[in-house]
């Protein structure tokens, strides 16, 4: 069967078995239990001991889920601590050499037609070790549940990297796979069959950090994609004039260029925005189709599970760009996704979220949004567009977020899955590195964001990003929450 064929049949299959649900809100914990889960690298089990890791989960923060890093090119989550941030009280106290890739064995008849070897993405850091095979039997015994957790990156050194690269608009290669590539559609599917079927895990999540054209050109990040596929796909549907789509994000990068460089445009800048966008509609097409197939992504792999194993759930990590974009959270209404999804790991980062928002405001104002000042950007579009108030521009990042964040995030979405099978799992931050002298997480702070995170209902939370940068007395303190409302 061809593989346009595959993915119609399959996601036809799963919206009749989505209509067909009872609509309830549903979690892939029993009735009644909360799921507590962390995320977490096979560094911390190396370095520190499978037990003892576990003894620590268990006793400070009533663990019952881990999401275990088995693929990643990011230090974020598979890594020791970022360099240059504070060791945390457990673990080795060095910051170590950090490559990644995947720390699982590799079984190649799971890989077909994927353009690179599968074998040439293990991680070095641990190259005779399958971080799976050493985790499950230990977390099942004491009923620890086991998701495979994988960020889709890639590494340019790979061999054959450019067959499954994002292409930008000046052809220049990017760390990133493109969804629409078959090849690299074969490899996430392939590496999602190999962990389904040579171990006994619980369910698959997947990370796919990502934005489209549109966001990269108005924050100056690379214009993606434009490979040869992504314009083969675009002429078969025929929605896109690419000709037009190119040429509208040339003038829209040049615009921004230019407002940088000091020109200020008759009309204002928002204005000028607008009418680039509505002289070449096409932008805002190409903007779609881009995000359409991430989200054929997010179907073939959820097919593919299913067609494994039916009863496994599976989702995605929602990045934190679903705080500050408006452009981004428009692309991802909720309820839209129920046919592909079972959990959303929607993150809430409350302590990083003001610097990250500062870095954003930053980012996005010159061009587009330089009618406003930073403080009236974030604080008169920003808040009220976003539906949360925190303080000034200048003030954030060094106060983070409040713990009333926390709840509108997560009840924003527990609102937009209501009538749903979709499980919100809200991310809840522990100790994720800020800048010298910004907000750090303390476990007042951290008690509370998980307190507000299950006012709203969820059935789970995810402590985040990563056991291995986290303070103990932190992870405590989350625990601590956790234990007052009975979860463990």
């Amino acid at each position: 069967m061809e593989r346009r064929d595959f993915l119609r049949s399959a996601v036809a299959g799963l919206a009749v078995s989505a209509s067909e649900a009872d609509g309830a809100q549903q979690a892939p914990a029993s009735a009644g239990k909360k799921v507590i889960a962390i995320q977490i690298g096979a560094v911390s089990f190396m370095d520190e001991g499978v037990e003892k890791v576990l003894d620590i989960l268990q006793e400070k923060a009533g663990v019952n889920a881990l999401f275990l890093a088995v693929y990643d090119y990011g230090n974020g989550i598979a890594g020791r601590q970022v360099p240059g941030h504070p060791l945390p009280d457990h673990g080795k106290q060095e910051y170590g050499t950090f490559r990644g890739g995947n720390y699982c064995n590799i079984h190649p008849q799971y890989y077909k037609d994927t353009g690179i070897n599968p074998q040439d993405t293990r991680a070095p850091e641990f190259p005779n070790v399958d971080i799976l095979e050493t985790v499950l039997p230990a977390a099942h015994k004491r009923g620890i549940k086991v998701y495979t957790w994988a960020d889709d990156k890639i590494r340019r050194d790979i061999p054959n990297a450019s067959k499954i690269q994002e292409v930008d608009l000046n052809g220049r290669l990017h760390d990133r796979g493109c969804y629409n590539n078959p090849y690299y559609q074969n490899y996430l599917l392939g590496m999602t069959e190999d962990y389904m079927r040579s171990h006994d895990v619980d369910g698959v999540m997947w990370c796919m950090e990502a934005n489209g054209a549109l966001e990269g050109a108005i924050s100056f990040d690379p214009i993606t994609c434009f490979c040869q596929f992504c314009q083969e796909k675009a002429r078969k549907q025929g929605i896109v004039n690419l000709d037009r789509a190119r040429k509208g994000f040339e003038v829209l990068a040049e615009f921004q260029r230019s407002c940088r460089s000091g020109t200020h445009p008759v009309d204002g800048y928002y204005v000028t925005f607008w009418r680039i966008l509505l002289r070449y509609p096409e932008i805002l097409a190409w903007e779609h189709f881009w995000h359409d197939g991430l989200r054929d992504m997010y179907k073939m792999i959820y097919a593919k599970v299913k067609a494994i194993k039916p009863d496994m759930p599976c989702g995605w990590h929602i990045e934190h760009s679903s705080t500050f974009s408006h452009f981004y959270r428009a692309e991802r209404e909720i309820k839209e996704m129920e046919p592909y999804t079972d959990i959303l790991k929607e993150v809430m980062y409350h302590n990083c979220a003001g610097e990250r928002m500062a870095r954003y405001i930053n980012r996005m104002r010159p061009g587009a949004y330089s009618d406003f000042t930073n403080e009236d950007l974030l604080m008169e579009f920003e808040y009220k567009v976003m539906n949360f108030r925190e303080r000034s521009f200048d003030q954030i990042p060094f106060t983070g977020f409040s713990a009333d964040y926390v709840y509108r995030e997560a009840k924003r979405a527990m609102d937009g899955a209501a009538g749903t099978k979709i499980a919100i799992w809200p991310g809840i931050d522990i100790d994720i590195p800020t800048a010298a002298n910004h907000s750090e997480c303390t476990p007042g702070g951290t008690r509370e964001a998980v307190l507000a995170a299950f006012r709203a209902g969820p059935p789970g939370v995810v402590l985040s990003r990563k056991y291995s940068e986290m303070k103990l007395a932190n992870l405590a303190a989350a625990g601590g929450a956790i234990r007052q409302l009975g979860y463990a």
